[in-house]
């Protein structure tokens, strides 16, 4: 693997996190839509699927998504008879996105973020220290 490589590893890395960080606020965005814009029910959390990339001679070439996926875990149920989307029990269908639990991934992402940021840019110095060496 030359240095090059590793400098695309940490980008594909970089637009990874970047992509799963708009995908968390999207989910904190929409954690009380009880109503999708075609009616069709509340908002479902979403997850970014990753899935590592491969060259030609299959090394690897970093990451990349694969596709947003819908979690498939159950929605909430919250009795609620004055919100206009309660069923004829006063029940309504909350999204089954945690606050909690997107923060805490959302922290996570950021940290590995971070961390691409600081490669890339610890690869950025070699490269140039190694031109200043050619001078």
């Amino acid at each position: 693997m030359n240095a090059f490589n590793s400098m695309q590893i940490s980008a594909t890395g970089l637009a990874a996190e970047r992509l799963r960080m708009d995908t968390i606020t999207s989910n904190i965005a929409n954690a009380s839509t009880t109503r999708s814009a075609d009616g069709s029910g509340p908002y479902v959390r979403r997850v970014a699927v990753f899935q590592e990339a491969l060259d030609a001679n299959k090394n690897m070439a970093g990451v990349k998504a694969v596709k947003i996926d819908k979690d498939k875990s159950p929605l909430r149920r919250v009795y609620d008879p004055t919100n206009p989307d309660a069923d004829a029990s006063g029940y309504v269908t909350m999204p089954n996105v945690n606050v909690l639990n997107e923060m805490a991934d959302m922290m996570v992402a950021q940290r590995s973020y971070e961390a691409n940021t600081d490669t890339f840019n610890a690869l950025k110095g070699m490269f140039s220290k190694a031109l200043e060496i050619g001078k």
